[in-house]
């Protein structure tokens, strides 16, 4: 069990510390489980060198599922599931994350149904007991072409651990899948169904998004409203998606699908959240709009791991020595820690600063790659 509310005070020294103005060299003193202030004396803690930076605050991160059903036909019991997420997350410098849950589904893994409320059980338990390395806290991704979303979502809505609300909707022809062809024939090739049932099952999963989605994504909307929850439009594709989600009051678009989307979205005062393994990897795996294009065009405010949860370390480092993109560290880090935490509404942590939460990762490089050597939340060494 992690006691995250009793601390010692904690000198860490020789240490590049990575704050919002630059990159200062000397040492950090917490006190009660937050930040003191920067000190020039040795002594306590020697990170050799190391960079100190904030913990990383993910917004979105699909891994979850891969430890729920680490098998197609196995489901795994899900605080244990979750304990191994939570390692995964934490070894990535991750000191806060939003796991993202499907409310609701499309045409695979409709059992995300039954699982919803007893998984968010699970995982307030094991943030209750103190078992998780981690703070974890929930982004809801509403699939509006199911009508089973609308009562999933009343029911999760307003639980103490959701602080974010995405509208999604994936059904192909539209925002992440435009070419359904090639769609259909990945989605048979993952369900394992021959081509006949695969029809089928996309016949309905179109009809129930033209005759449905309309009043789910509107119920849904209402909803995170009403429980003050900040809402994201999940991959927006053209301009009128964006005005769209800006006409219901959202005001952050999640990775937007074409440069033009995102064009608007920050045109129209959105924030943009992207994937950090799309900026990794050189492109999407769908064969949208690069981030490191939008980064090139400055319209990237917050990086988010997506299906990797290293990702956003990796991203943030790799960034800072990106020759062909205008980021020193520390712009790169607040990208994946400082505005994440303003988008989520934390404001005690995301940043090295007197007063914070000392929510922070000792990163040493092993050539070009970052590599996690430590990890306090809030004051306590949990890696």
């Amino acid at each position: 069990m992690f006691d995250h509310t009793q601390t010692a005070a904690v000198t860490l020294s020789n240490a590049r510390i990575v704050t919002p103005g630059g990159i200062v060299e000397g040492g950090l003193r917490i006190e009660e489980g937050r930040i003191a202030g920067l000190t020039r004396a040795a002594g306590g803690r020697d990170l050799g060198g190391a960079f100190l930076i904030p913990g990383i605050v993910d917004l979105h991160t699909d891994h979850v599922e891969r430890h729920t059903h680490p098998r197609s036909t196995v489901v795994w019991p899900f605080l244990p599931a979750l304990l191994a997420h939570d390692a995964v997350v934490i070894a990535g410098g991750t000191t806060t994350v939003l796991d993202s849950l499907s409310v609701g589904a499309s045409m695979k893994r409709p059992e995300r149904r039954e699982i919803l409320e007893p998984l968010v059980a699970a995982l307030h338990e094991g943030q209750r007991a103190g078992a998780f390395r981690a703070e974890h806290l929930l982004h809801l991704r509403c699939e509006i072409s199911d009508p089973a979303t609308m009562a999933l979502a009343d029911a999760t809505m307003r639980h103490p651990l959701t602080r974010l609300v995405s509208v999604m909707d994936h059904t192909p022809g539209d925002r992440q899948s435009p070419d359904i062809d090639r769609w259909f024939s990945h989605m048979i090739h993952e369900l394992e169904v021959d081509e006949a049932t695969g029809r089928v099952m996309m016949d309905d999963l179109l009809d129930r998004s033209r005759t449905r989605g309309a009043e789910v994504r509107a119920h849904v909307v209402r909803a995170a409203r009403g429980a003050g929850v900040p809402l994201m439009s999940h991959d927006d594709r053209t301009g009128a998606h964006v005005a769209e989600a800006a006409g219901e009051g959202i005001a952050i678009s999640e990775f937007p699908t074409t440069l033009a989307a995102a064009r608007r979205a920050r045109e129209m005062g959105m924030t943009i959240v992207a994937g950090a393994p799309n900026y990794l990897r050189g492109g999407s795996q769908s064969g949208n709009v690069s981030v490191a294009a939008l980064l090139a065009e400055g319209l990237v405010d917050a990086l988010a791991s997506d299906y990797v949860p290293r990702s956003p370390l990796d991203a943030a480092f790799r960034l800072a020595a990106d020759p062909a993109l205008p980021h020193g560290l520390p712009e790169a880090v607040a990208l994946v820690s400082g505005a994440p935490a303003r988008i989520a509404g934390l404001a005690d942590r995301g940043r090295i600063e007197p007063g914070l939460r000392a929510d922070l990762v000792a990163v040493r490089m092993a050539g070009a790659q970052p590599v996690v050597d430590a990890v306090w939340r809030a004051g306590r060494q949990v890696f």
